[in-house]
């Protein structure tokens, strides 16, 4: 797995200032290109978007799975990332929900990456594992704080949240097309999240 500052071979030199720069440009680009055009984009297209020959993408990624992994792995960074920065803005009570709509946002592309990936032999859960522990840092941060503040109930533990946001996912592939639909299967989705006064999960176990 590679991410935005280090090489893409194992054990090699760390990458020049001047190359990471060239890196993280390709990866923007691609992220852009893959996003718009879909998967089947090839590494020509991205080296024309980039302005750079195509030996440059592959010095850096030496095949198209490999630019493709790190697309989904920098993706899936960045939102650990914004993740982190709702923890810390005022308000965390309703950081877990934004969030939440975050990942929802994101996920039809993230799919197609991912797909794209494990058609290609890529075994995706090992490939982005290292974001993927981070992503389960920052959710157990965002469902704690928000179960502290008491908006969310708390008998909700991780592995059903987890459960509940790839089943939401899914539940809006088949609403494509649907936005209102869409719209007010995400609001049955929230309330199911939220503590009611009275409830099992507005009581539920002490929290520590």
């Amino acid at each position: 797995m590679t991410t935005d500052q280090t090489p893409p071979e194992t054990g090699a030199k760390p990458l020049r200032a001047d190359a990471r720069r060239n890196r993280a440009r390709l990866l923007e680009v691609a992220e852009a290109v893959f996003t718009e055009r879909g998967t089947g984009a090839s590494t020509e297209e991205i080296a024309r978007e980039a302005k750079v020959g195509i030996a440059t993408v592959f010095r850096h990624f030496p095949t198209k799975e490999a630019l493709l992994e790190a697309v989904l792995v920098r993706r899936l960074q960045r939102l650990a990332e914004e993740g982190r920065r709702l923890m810390a803005e005022p308000g965390p009570a309703h950081a877990l929900f934004a969030f939440f709509d975050l990942v929802l946002d994101q996920s039809p592309v993230k799919n197609a990456f991912a797909a794209a990936l494990a058609d290609a032999g890529v075994d995706v859960r090992v490939a982005t594992s290292e974001a993927g522990r981070a992503l389960r840092e920052v959710l157990v941060a965002l469902l704690d704080g928000a179960q502290q503040a008491g908006v969310v109930r708390r008998d909700l533990e991780v592995p059903e949240l987890t459960a509940i946001l790839v089943g939401t996912c899914r539940m809006l592939e088949h609403l494509d097309g649907h936005p209102e639909s869409a719209k007010r299967a995400r609001a049955v989705v929230r309330d199911g999240l939220r503590a009611h006064p009275g409830s099992q999960g507005g009581q539920g176990r002490p929290h520590s």
